[in-house]
């Protein structure tokens, strides 16, 4: 009993400790909304929600700072929220559901701003993460006045004046400090907190501070005062409203070059070098018109000059993705984990997580492979934006596809959401893509790994292929045969899977796999529950010799958006794809031409194909060894079907 009624009153104390300690500081500084209402409250309201639920999330995950979109339908919302650095965890998500709940008293307005003293909450239909200033931008001041109010103003008007010169020098973008100077009835201390946006740049973050110095300079004498921006905050107060550890030194941001001495150098040197320098522009352009003229016509036209992804650092994909949260995770393939990102810009990313190794032989080779992919240009191929190889791992920054992955779509809970017209577009729209790979871009890029999560939907639902040429950044010892191998059961050709043997129609051979899945809706790789029954490539293959080829098409497309003839010739191309010998199988660019053509295509009998049975599953991949070893395990996991 004595122990329970110990644990008890510890547990109280405790309690009552944290409801001493905790502020979230929700005094209500300004609210606003906007005068125009959105288009559709359902389509607004469900966005809305969904942003706030994303804030919430990255708050939870130790976010300050954190900014979330929704563009379902025709009301997109664009949300941000900012909580003051020196708040508890558990105070920041108070002050956050204070402000989501007042915040909703704008009812159906497409725009919204609340600000409280420990955070900061809006929305609106258009992007505004990199607005700093604008019209509306206000001071609060307190209503009484600190004492010994004549020295509390001239100790204000200096705290403020360094923490507006500091503040936007520093990487978080938050500065709290205080000054202190001896008075006449005693000490007279002023603290004062300046914070900007994260989405907003050094220039921004300084010229939104000076218009909020400019609204609180009025409010000295007084005890307190705050001004609030679009895009920053300021205050002070005679009495701490931070802890005392989230003071910083701001005199290593205050320091300034000696301008006169560097303008007077420049000065001499112009007035100096002047003449020499305009006579060494004339010769060298002398020069180099004579180099031009020389220069035989063939050399003129050279290899394209490769341009380089953007550099992020670390820190900056970090918390764009929310310390890689498990709430941001969007998937994972074979390179890697895959999150969630929003820029400081404000827009959304898709950063992936390479698992490669970070030695210096993989990041000499990551720097080479990058360089070339972010050169890589085509409306189906996904754009890679930048990367990061200072840090614990190396990243890949792409764009981000709203729409995610074609297998959620075909196999997943998105089962029968796509029509024919968009199967056909993504069809068509992939062929393309591997065609500009192997024959348009200057150096042939074989992909090795075509299936459904590898082609990634836009908002359009236009494909994407994603993850080409990182096959080359694996290392050696996950490498078989003279070849560095990457594919996934089912969708390799077996020339490659078997013996090494790597050319573009390998991804011909994945590609046809890929049309028959997109036409079935089901997946060519899933193990059958009845064991009578067969895997997709075999199924269709054996019907189509029936001539019931058209048994295969998805149940769930509308018969009456297809014509059946069409439909045939469909898979016809497909069997043409996944023909067991690669030199009978067509390029892509002339796949390209076919699927142009369907309606008009004349009759092509596609060979046999080449079926890996699941009972051999294991010999799919072969160890390093001899080619009689792999020849073996071809001989044992490839089946050629003679005829029904």
């Amino acid at each position: 009993m004595e122990q329970l009624r110990i644990c008890i009153s510890l547990t109280l104390m405790w309690w009552l400790l944290e409801m001493t300690v905790s502020d979230p500081q929700t005094y209500l500084l300004n609210q606003g909304c906007s005068r125009f209402n959105v288009t559709s409250f359902s389509d607004f309201s469900r966005n809305l929600n969904g942003t706030l639920a994303e804030l919430r999330g990255q708050l939870e995950n130790g976010m300050y700072f954190a900014v979330a979109q929704e563009a379902t339908g025709s009301d997109p919302v664009y949300t941000m929220v900012q909580c003051r650095n020196y708040m508890s965890r558990r105070d920041c998500i108070s002050c956050f559901t204070t402000a989501s709940s007042q915040i909703r008293s704008c009812s159906s307005a497409n725009g919204a701003r609340v600000i409280y003293d420990g955070c900061f909450l809006r929305y609106e239909s258009n992007m505004f993460y990199q607005q700093s200033t604008q019209e509306g931008h206000l001071g609060n001041c307190g209503n009484r006045s600190a004492s010994q109010h004549t020295i509390f103003e001239t100790t204000v008007g200096r705290l403020l004046g360094n923490l507006v010169r500091a503040t936007p020098r520093i990487d978080s973008f938050f500065a709290a400090n205080s000054e202190e100077v001896v008075g006449v009835n005693g000490n007279v201390t002023a603290y004062g907190v300046a914070q900007c946006m994260q989405t907003i740049d050094e220039a921004g973050c300084k010229a939104c501070l000076d218009v909020a110095l400019a609204n609180i300079r009025r409010c000295p004498p007084d005890s307190d005062g705050r001004a609030v921006d679009t895009g920053c905050f300021l205050r002070y107060s005679d009495s701490p409203f931070f802890p005392a550890n989230f003071t910083i030194d701001l005199r290593p941001f205050l320091t300034t070059r000696n301008r006169t001495k560097r303008n007077a150098l420049i000065g001499g040197l112009a007035g100096g070098g002047g003449l020499l320098l305009l006579l060494t522009l004339i010769l060298f352009w002398v020069r180099n018109s004579r180099n031009n003229i020389a220069a035989p016509q063939e050399d003129v036209e050279g290899p394209p000059e490769l341009q380089g992804p953007m550099t992020y650092t670390y820190k900056e994909l970090n918390f764009a993705t929310s310390n890689f949260s498990q709430q941001n995770k969007l998937g994972e393939g074979g390179f890697g984990e895959v999150y969630k990102g929003t820029l400081k810009n404000g827009r959304v990313v898709a950063v992936k997580k390479l698992a490669i190794g970070t030695s210096e032989k993989v990041k000499a080779e990551f720097h080479t492979e990058v360089k070339l992919i972010s050169n890589v240009h085509h409306r189906n191929l996904v754009r890679l934006v930048g990367c990061c190889s200072k840090g614990p791992e190396l990243l890949l920054v792409y764009e981000f596809m709203p729409n995610g992955s074609l297998d959620k779509h075909l196999f997943g809970e998105g089962h029968g959401s796509l029509n024919w017209k968009q199967r056909y577009d993504i069809i068509l729209g992939t062929a393309k893509g591997i065609a500009y790979l192997h024959e348009e871009f200057h150096a042939c890029i074989i992909h090795r790994d075509i299936k459904p999560s590898n082609i990634l939907l836009d908002r359009d639902f236009q494909p994407k292929i994603a993850d080409f040429g990182l096959v080359r950044l694996l290392p050696e010892d996950q490498t078989h045969l003279s070849t560095k191998f990457a594919g996934t059961f089912g969708y390799t050709a077996p020339e490659y899977a078997m013996h090494g043997q790597l050319s573009v129609k390998v991804d011909t051979y994945s590609f046809g796999v890929v049309v028959l899945e997109i036409i079935s809706g089901l997946k060519n790789t899933e193990t059958p529950l009845d064991p009578a029954d067969e895997f997709l490539l075999k199924r269709a293959w054996g019907l189509y010799q029936d001539n019931m080829a058209i048994e295969i098409v998805d149940r769930s497309l509308n018969p009456e958006e297809y014509n059946v003839e069409e439909m045939k010739r469909m898979i016809e191309i497909a069997f043409l794809c996944t023909q067991s010998s690669a030199s009978l199988r067509p390029t892509m660019s002339e796949v390209v031409a076919l699927l142009k053509t369907v309606s008009s295509l004349e009759p092509r009998q596609p060979t046999r194909p080449a079926f890996i049975e699941s009972e051999s599953r294991v010999n799919y991949i072969p160890h390093e060894s001899s080619t009689s070893t792999s020849s073996s395990n071809a001989t044992n996991s490839i089946t050629q079907v003679s005829g029904r």
